[in-house]
């Protein structure tokens, strides 16, 4: 082991000393993968490249995760905006997108989720998203929402569409739906409903805007933005955005 490297793993272990001393671990943490194709032109690769990359990374995130305690973890993988690109390069990301989500689901450990609009991906994808949440639903380790074709405003609109649509089936009126509609009500319709609310949210690439990112979830949720674009996330800067989270006082609007 070389000097920076034994550097390296010391300070791990000095925020890993400082994490167990505070004790507060977040039960669920968003996570926007961004950066991919800045860090493929940075590197002089493919942006498919780029996002191959970015992929493989996702595994070493979720060990990390694990080990650490959290519960669930939802990664933005493709937002509905990111559905306007190119063909020539939204269909070979489509593929990446679908091979890191079979390889998660064949893990055996972790239970998959799809939070997104499905009526926006295209058939194929869709299929095969749901082929992997589908084979992966007996898995009893970390719950791993991967939003794919999500975007907040579309979150809160489906969740409203739904709420009226089992008032409607239940033989409410429109009058009747309006009178009693509350903040539950949404809660209760969104993608992660019975899930907590996400208590940390992490974004590399040194971008400071959540883009739309679980909106309505992240109403108390505290937030950690990173420089390191997504493929090159180490494991010492989870560890710092944990830190950051531990030794904040969360007052939720108290």
């Amino acid at each position: 082991m070389g000097l920076r490297d034994l550097l390296y793993r010391t300070y791990e272990r000095d925020i890993e000393r400082d994490l167990r001393a505070h004790g507060n671990v977040p039960r669920h943490i968003g996570v926007i993968l961004d950066g991919n194709r800045r860090w493929a032109k940075q590197s002089g690769a493919s942006p498919a490249d780029g996002h191959r990359r970015g992929a493989d990374k996702i595994s070493d995130l979720l060990e990390w995760s694990a080990d650490a305690g959290v519960e669930v973890v939802t990664l933005w993988m493709l937002s509905t905006d990111n559905l306007e690109r190119p063909a020539a390069e939204l269909e070979p990301l489509l593929d990446i997108i679908c091979t890191a989500i079979e390889r998660l689901a064949a893990d055996g450990r972790w239970r998959v989720q799809h939070v997104g609009s499905v009526e926006l991906l295209p058939e194929p994808t869709a299929a095969r998203i749901r082929a992997a949440v589908e084979s992966s639903a007996g898995a009893t380790g970390l719950h791993v929402n991967v939003a794919v074709g999500y975007g907040g405003r579309h979150e809160i609109a489906d969740a409203v569409r739904a709420y009226l649509r089992q008032g409607h089936a239940d033989g409410a009126s429109l009058e009747q739906l309006a009178d009693s509609f509350s903040v539950e009500h949404i809660a209760e319709h969104l993608y992660t409903k019975g899930q907590p609310d996400p208590d940390l949210v992490i974004r590399t690439s040194g971008e400071q805007r959540l883009s739309g990112f679980l909106m309505w979830q992240s109403a108390h949720t505290e937030f950690y933005f990173c420089d390191a674009y997504w493929p090159d996330f180490r494991h010492v800067d989870f560890l710092r955005a944990l830190r950051a989270f531990s030794q904040r006082e969360r007052r939720r609007g108290k």
